[in-house]
């Protein structure tokens, strides 16, 4: 009986598999639908694809008694391109009676990139990226010319990575002006840039960068795939795909590095690394990662070294005051009164008088106000942002002093956490840091220095197990490799960093030779 009833829902089953097998074979045939022989259903067609798309302009042209059309979206294509190397070429240029594909393409057309097709999906996909498409009646194929171009923001100086010295261009919102960035810092042919869409509807363009004989085959590999896996409707940002290909999605830590700059891509990419880049933004991903990377600004590498090691030493402290100062006074104030100078406890003592919260709770007001105040900040006009930001702390500070709301103390704490927290120079790296003091708090509310203790091992522990596309994070402080920390803690002079990191390469290790130290004795002519 069981057995008739599994064949009868199988026999009802199978129809429904019919129709969805015949619904998939008519869309596919549809899409691999060629180009009629006859302009005017090449027109119908287009019309019904592009129905209530008033931004879609399709241009009848007449080539010596010969239909033709001209389809391009307004906005986005060089006007001007088109209409002196294409449309003026065409009604002007055109002598033969005789009208093909082939001619038109290699003798009149002027537009440096031109191709054929004779698909119509692939027609309206190129038109949609921005390209003209060129039909003639009785032709099979048509002409896909690229004059993208509409209205761009110029090249300027990236806002979020701003340097006292180094180049001052940053990346925008074309693909196209982003590749070409990179490629003038690198001028090699093994500098490889492949192009792939992503996102059904928005098919969005992203090129995927490294160095051919620097990267490791087996990380472009994993990239690649890890891409192509990305089955999605849209795509508006790189962060979209900084979710979508990261190695551990729960993780706080940011595991893939996002940049404004051309000059910090193309050194990423020297040392082995693999960018992304997604049209529509200027942030630039780049892959594998350590956390230490995070620590290190662009501008370290131009400066002098003894520079760009105080810099270093000083992030590094930094950091730690911006994760534990306010548990630490949480956990001193409230469990350890005896790690505190006899006289400082007095004074502690005093201003905390007339507080009516505990210490846990004053900081808790303090912080999550500071927070409110920098996310106001920040979404408020610049100018006006920034009187918010200044005035704000100030005066809501003091004012919740005066009213005995909080402690003074207190208020100093949070500023100088705030201020550590600046010196991360990269902004994912930092809101992580300031999203993790909360948890400390508690912990030292709680468990005292036991709790911040704690705290840090499982922090640790997570770091430890975290990768990036296979690298360790903490590498190559864990596992130690002593001949890489001369670029992590501190940054060694140039001539002393020889070789490249090698957890990123393959077998082209060597940076540059091992004589380069500047020396007066090296000199082959005499100054005197």
């Amino acid at each position: 009986m069981r057995k008739l009833k599994i064949r009868k829902l199988l026999a009802n089953k199978e129809p429904l598999k019919q129709k969805l097998h015949l619904e998939q074979k008519k869309q596919e045939t549809k899409n691999s639908q060629r180009l009629y022989s006859n302009l005017e259903d090449n027109l119908c067609e287009l019309k019904d694809q592009f129905s209530n798309c008033s931004d879609v302009v399709l241009r009848p042209l007449s080539i010596n008694g010969h239909k033709a059309l001209m389809v391009f979206i307004e906005g986005i294509i060089d006007t001007s391109s088109i209409q002196l190397h294409a449309i003026h070429q065409v009604l002007s240029e055109w002598k033969n009676e005789e009208v093909t594909i082939e001619t038109l393409k290699e003798e009149i057309v002027a537009v440096s990139r031109v191709m054929e097709t004779d698909k119509m999906d692939e027609l309206i996909k190129q038109v949609l990226s921005g390209s003209t498409a060129l039909l003639v009646d009785q032709a099979e194929k048509t002409l896909i010319l690229d004059a993208k171009g509409g209205i761009r923001r110029a090249v300027s100086e990236p806002e979020t990575e701003t340097a006292i010295r180094g180049p001052r261009e940053g990346f925008t919102e074309n693909i196209c002006v982003n590749t070409a960035l990179v490629r003038q810092k690198i001028r090699s042919t093994r500098l490889k840039i492949l192009l792939k869409e992503v996102g059904k509807e928005t098919q969005t363009s992203i090129a995927v960068l490294y160095m051919e004989g620097f990267a490791k085959p087996e990380l472009v590999k994993e990239v690649l795939n890890r891409i192509e896996r990305i089955e999605i409707d849209g795509v508006l940002e790189s962060g979209y795909l900084e979710e979508l290909i990261e190695d551990s999605p729960w993780s706080v830590f940011p595991q893939i590095q996002n940049t404004e700059r051309p000059d910090t891509v193309a050194g990423n990419l020297l040392e082995g690394r693999v960018a992304i880049m997604v049209n529509g933004t200027p942030f630039c991903l780049i892959m594998p990662v350590t956390f230490w990377q995070f620590m290190q600004a662009t501008e370290d590498y131009y400066h002098r070294f003894h520079i760009a090691v105080f810099l270093r030493l000083l992030r590094v402290a930094f950091i730690f005051i911006a994760l534990l100062l306010p548990a630490f006074y949480i956990a001193v104030s409230t469990y350890h009164q005896e790690m505190i100078p006899t006289s400082l406890l007095f004074s502690i003592a005093a201003s905390r008088e007339a507080i009516p919260f505990p210490v846990f709770v004053e900081a808790m007001i303090m912080e999550i106000s500071f927070e409110a105040l920098r996310e106001a900040g920040i979404r408020l006009p610049k100018l006006v942002g920034q009187a918010v930001s200044i005035l704000g702390a100030l005066v809501i500070g003091q004012a919740a002093v005066e009213a005995g709301i909080v402690s003074a103390p207190i208020v100093i704490i949070v500023s100088v956490t705030g201020i550590a927290s600046f010196t991360i120079p990269r902004f994912n790296m930092s809101i992580t840091v300031r999203l993790l003091r909360f948890p400390f708090m508690i912990l030292a509310a709680v468990l005292g220095a036991f709790g911040i203790v704690l705290g840090l091992l499982i922090l640790l522990t997570h770091l430890c197990k975290l990768r990036s596309f296979g690298v360790p994070y903490l590498s190559p402080v864990t596992p130690l490799k002593a001949n890489e920390l001369k670029d992590i803690f501190i940054r060694a002079p140039w001539w002393a960093m020889r070789r490249r990191p090698n957890e990123l390469v393959t077998g082209n290790i060597r940076r540059q030779s091992s004589n380069l130290m500047p020396s007066p004795k090296k000199g082959s002519d005499s100054l005197d």
